[in-house]
């Protein structure tokens, strides 16, 4: 399934928390792309439909899931963070949940249902799933790719024998996938982080991040890339499921930056700066994702109320390029 990759050429980004939808990765096949599933924050129940439905559309397609992150040993900066949030929950009108530290996203029933259908790609996101995770998935036939942010990620995760790696420099939307969170800052580029993982590794690599134009896409892949995995710009794309407020937020204009974050989640990503970035940016601390569970009712009331100022906007550096359209025209503006 490696040359499906090769074939395509570009990869639609799985994005979790409501973006990604079967329809916007059916379409990413049928326009000449890869589209993931985002199992993540997902009931398996939830996930296995969208597999199914993926299998009955008949076109390739790939699965991401998170590696369960250890809880942090220190909880006192979680507690402490907690407190400062409770002006957001006033503000908004809810109540701040307890921490919640025993949360491991149903890896081993996502890596069964993967395994039980034999999906054509999986990835994974924030670490090194063990040997035997990536044994089931290639006996069943799945083409298993880790992400990850350095040449020693790499190396880490090459030892897991997954049949190629995704190199995610710091430019990209969303959670980064770094096994070191207190310490990343987002100032890699995405063709230094290519060339640095290739430079290790004896699998294929492909590129993520900050991919706005088909010229970036053409510069990735002359640089060595597989593949080039773009998700931020299909967050406007007619088949995804993004919120009406992010949408609003990336076509008004006023949100000209992004910053590396991990008020939302606990974990570094990328979103277009706002009230709620400048706020606690620099107080939260790393704790995925007991923080996610933390601001989860914020967010939730902000989006209700059509408020982009608390809501995590995942965006990457190239977000200015983002147009309306669907999923097809998107890929045909990446054609390299």
């Amino acid at each position: 399934m490696v040359t499906v990759l090769l074939d395509s050429r570009i990869v639609v980004a799985p994005l979790a928390g409501g973006p990604t939808t079967t329809a916007l990765v059916t379409a990413a096949a049928r326009s000449g792309a890869i589209g993931f599933l985002a199992a993540g924050y997902k009931q398996p129940s939830a996930v296995s439909a969208d597999v199914e439905e993926m299998r009955a559309a008949g076109v390739p397609y790939g699965l991401n899931i998170f590696v369960p992150v250890p809880p942090p040993a220190d909880l006192e900066p979680l507690e402490h963070y907690r407190t400062s949030l409770q002006t957001e929950a006033d503000r908004y009108g809810v109540s701040l949940p307890p921490l919640r530290l025993d949360d491991d996203d149903h890896f081993a029933a996502k890596i069964e249902i993967a395994v039980d259908a034999a999906v054509p790609l999986v990835s994974f996101t924030f670490g090194v799933p063990d040997r035997a995770a990536v044994r089931a998935l290639r006996g069943a036939g799945s083409t298993v790719l880790i992400t990850v942010t350095s040449a020693d990620e790499a190396r880490a995760a090459l030892a897991a024998g997954p049949d190629a790696l995704i190199a995610q420099g710091g430019s990209a939307g969303g959670h980064a996938s770094t096994t070191r969170p207190a310490d990343f800052r987002g100032d890699t580029a995405t063709l230094d982080v290519l060339r640095e993982v290739a430079a290790v590794a004896d699998v294929p690599v492909v590129a993520a991040g900050g991919t706005g134009t088909a010229e970036d896409v053409r510069a990735l892949l002359a640089a060595g890339a597989l593949a080039v995995q773009c998700g931020t710009l299909f967050l406007l794309a007619e088949e995804a499921g993004t919120r009406p407020a992010q949408r609003e937020a990336m076509l008004s204009g006023r949100y000209e930056t992004t910053v590396v974050t991990r008020a939302f989640t606990g974990q570094p990503a990328r979103a277009l700066r706002n009230r709620f970035t400048d706020a606690h940016s620099a107080d939260a601390p790393v704790g995925y994702p007991a923080i996610h569970h933390l601001t989860a009712p914020i967010r939730a009331a902000a989006a209700a109320r059509g408020d982009a100022e608390a809501l995590n906007l995942w965006a990457g550096t190239a977000h200015a390029a983002a147009r309306p359209g669907s999923t097809a025209e998107i890929v045909d503006r990446l054609r390299p």
